[in-house]
């Protein structure tokens, strides 16, 4: 019989693992963040450019990155089995499946601009965000590579060198950018192809540390010695879990990016002010995700040990912790909107003014998804830590594309509601999410795992 940790105990384990998960992430997302404050200080149209081919860099970026997160489960159950060999199986086949992946849609990111014309974005902003994937697009395969060794190290629970990777890789990133936009330091002024540059290197350093510290510190899971040969058991196994993890994130990360494209019809400034809206609440949205991490690697951890109490007490004890951040974030974002938006821009930017007033409305909607946002994020952490994709695929699919994507259009454009109302789309569909996932969780997946707690 597993014992029953207390509630307590619960909070600090997953304090301990998940606080540098939330660092890095955090880290990872200054990255964006950099590229989004200095592009501001460079100019209105180099920002809108980048917002809007980060947007289409990130839905393909992040459905390869379904790979990596199958992993994270994957391994965390067989090193609750102690099973090396399975860790090793299922990390090299999603080095495979990531190759792969990137391979095929390199097209996608090289010939980009006809796909941004066809939706409707402004020509010119479309022309400057398609040289930017052109060379940022090649920063798609360390990326997943990388994805994946940070989802084995952290299942694992070597969350901390996850963490000061991405650290490294955040510094790197600030400095190169601050070289390359402006031209600072004897380089080139190159504006929007700096950052571009700029990304691609980060993405390269990242891999050479994760590598070395893998191959160096775990030599006992021999990742790379005949990494030639297939192994179609598991290269399949991670395919059906990584697949359908990959699609649900697509799912949401598209319903994001179409408010971006709509955005877009409404000018430069509106998309503008979106990007920065949607970087500060990503910034938070950082610790709601490094906390569905943690689930996921401590259910993966439950299902291995068939320990259903850990389960249920662990699956309450982060979820509390998610709604105590989604609190303070409200408040914040209530309070604080102005100041917040004002770091994006220089303080003599002829359009500040109407980028505050658009910006200020739409940080009072991300204060409204908030609870639905860290909600429907950690009830998909514990469903994949109990490796459970396809069902929360298809909820997450009607959550954002039949639900968030018609309102947001609705609200938006037939009620003419504009950002505000693009914004109102996001909070229903995140809300439809997390009733869905949680009802998913705790009516269905986590009475599969052990017996009950008594």
């Amino acid at each position: 019989m597993n014992k029953v940790m207390t509630y307590r105990g619960h909070f600090r384990a997953i304090a301990v693992l998940g606080f540098p998960l939330i660092g890095g992430h955090l880290a990872q997302f200054a990255i964006g963040l950099t590229d989004t404050i200095m592009l501001g200080w460079y100019g209105v149209e180099a920002l809108a450019a980048v917002t809007l081919a980060s947007s289409y860099y990130f839905v393909l970026f992040l459905f390869g990155a379904g790979f990596g997160w199958a992993v994270m489960p994957m391994v965390a159950t067989a090193a609750a089995e102690e099973d090396e060999t399975s860790i090793r199986r299922s990390t090299r086949m999603g080095l495979w499946l990531s190759l792969i992946y990137a391979t095929l849609v390199m097209p996608l990111l090289w010939w980009s601009q006809p796909i941004l014309i066809a939706l409707k974005q402004d020509p010119q902003v479309a022309e400057t965000a398609s040289e930017y994937l052109r060379v940022a697009g090649w920063g798609l395969f360390p990326a997943l590579i990388v994805m994946v060794l940070k989802s084995y190290l952290a299942a694992l629970e070597r969350t901390q060198i996850v963490l000061w990777i991405t650290v490294v890789a955040a510094v790197v990133n600030a400095l190169t950018n601050y070289a390359l936009i402006f031209g600072n330091w004897g380089a080139p002024e190159l504006g929007v192809m700096g950052a571009a540059i700029a990304s691609v290197v980060t993405q390269i350093v990242s891999l050479v540390f994760v590598v070395i510290y893998a191959v160096r510190v775990l030599p006992e899971h021999s990742l790379f010695q005949r990494f030639w040969r297939p192994d179609w058991e598991f290269f399949f196994s991670v395919l059906r879990l990584g697949v359908p993890i990959g699609l649900t994130t697509l799912a949401e990360v598209s319903l994001f990016a179409m408010s971006a494209i709509m955005m877009g019809w409404l000018g430069q400034v509106p998309l503008a002010a979106h990007g920065i809206a949607l970087n500060l609440a990503s910034a938070t949205f950082m610790v709601h995700l490094g906390l569905s991490n943690a689930a996921t690697i401590r259910a993966g951890n439950a299902l291995g040990r068939k320990d259903r109490a850990h389960l249920e007490k662990g699956a309450i004890a982060v979820t509390g912790m998610s709604l105590v951040m989604s609190v303070l974030t409200v408040i914040l974002f209530l309070t604080c909107a102005e100041p917040l938006i004002s770091l994006f821009m220089e303080s003599d930017d002829p359009q500040r003014p109407q980028i505050l007033a658009i910006g200020t409305g739409l940080l009072a909607m991300a204060a409204l998804f908030q609870l639905v946002d860290g909600a429907q994020v950690i009830a998909l952490g514990l469903l994949r830590g109990l490796q459970d994709a396809k069902i929360p695929m298809v909820m997450a699919g009607l959550s954002y594309w039949v639900v968030g994507i018609p309102a947001s259009y609705y609200f938006g454009f037939v009620q003419g509601m504009d950002g505000i109302g693009i914004w109102l789309g996001l909070v229903l569909g995140l809300a439809c999410a997390a009733v869905l996932l949680m009802a998913r969780f705790w009516m269905r997946s986590v009475r599969a795992v052990g017996v009950p707690a008594e």
